[in-house]
């Protein structure tokens, strides 16, 4: 069973919303983070979730691990329902299934606990009373992301920002997740550590027979790491496709503009290439005339009208995209 059409996903996601309201000078006013937002993720593949900073794709991963409650839609992790009223049982359930690596390694830690705290609280509260086990435990996490046993009565304060990112990757496979939602987990880090980074949790990722929900703006490092891809703009999944699938026959314009923006290392490349800007007014969605999903390709869904993705892929196919 090769192909994901013939396997059972590991997460559905379907029709997700989350919104927040706000209110300004006295006005009420509802933001839509993530509106109708609908994936599945296969056992053993990395989903990258991409877009420009603002368009949901946190808020998409933190509504997954119900670190916010959704406004509305379901989240489904091994055919068990994770996006309604949780009881005892279905937050364990969750804590003991998924882990979060988060964005910035500095707030992500407790600054008063020491390395084998953070890492070892979770594995408390997975039941390991052990003081042994546990620092066995936590000493061997440590040796897997390339930090040592000494490491482990250190605070946070006296790391790189590599190395917190490290730990943060420690506590999160402490627990022995089924499913590890990454959020940006390199974009604070100078550009010489990230490819450890992504190397590391590469090779983890194969150790550990891992589902990886990688979020990120960097499509390069997508392109490297993900197995499939979600474009997101504005709370909306715009186009979902295979990695090798999205870069090759990019269909949406806000994906097409998007890989555009990636920049060549051939100097006489980058002189010639030409940036695509994307303006939202082209589309002219009305209740007579609303977007959908459709399927361009096998595993390649595009967001819009009929007539926008007929459009839309006679430029590709035309070469004028």
């Amino acid at each position: 069973m090769d192909s994901t059409t013939e396997r059972r996903p590991l997460l559905e996601v379907r029709h997700l919303k989350m919104y927040f309201t706000t209110k300004k000078r006295g006005r009420k006013r509802v933001v839509k983070a993530v509106d109708d937002v609908s994936f599945e993720i296969y056992p053993g593949e990395v989903y990258g979730l991409v877009g420009e900073s603002g368009c949901g794709k946190t808020t998409t991963g933190r509504t997954i691990i119900r670190l916010y409650t959704p406004t509305g839609g379901e989240v489904y992790f091994k055919d068990k329902l994770i996006s309604g009223k949780l009881k005892a049982a279905d937050r364990r359930f969750i804590t003991e299934n998924i882990a979060m690596i988060f964005q910035d390694p500095i707030a992500s830690l407790n600054p008063r606990m020491t390395v084998e705290e953070i890492i070892g609280d979770g594995l408390k509260r997975r039941g390991m009373k052990d003081a042994t086990e546990r620092h066995a435990k936590i000493v061997d996490m440590l040796q897997h992301v390339g930090l040592m046993a000494e490491h482990a009565t250190r605070y946070p304060h006296e790391f790189s920002g590599g190395q917190r990112q490290r730990i943060g990757i420690a506590r999160a496979l402490a627990v022995d997740p089924t499913l590890i939602i990454a959020d940006e987990p390199v974009s604070a880090l100078d550009v010489s550590v990230q490819a450890q980074i992504i190397n590391l949790i590469n090779s983890l990722k194969s150790e550990f027979g891992l589902t990886i929900l990688f979020i990120a703006h960097n499509l390069s490092v997508v392109k490297y790491f993900c197995d499939r891809i979600g474009v997101m703009y504005y709370g909306k999944l715009v186009e979902s496709a295979s990695s090798d699938e999205l870069f090759a026959n990019p269909v949406h314009p806000y994906t097409r503009a998007l890989l555009s923006a990636i920049p060549l290392p051939d100097p006489l490349s980058e002189k010639r290439r030409v940036k695509i800007n994307y303006d939202p007014s082209i589309h002219q969605y009305t209740d007579v005339n609303p977007p959908a999903y459709h399927t361009v390709a096998e595993g390649h869904q595009v967001y819009g009208t009929e007539a926008e993705i007929r459009e839309w892929t006679e430029l590709v196919k035309g070469g004028k995209a």
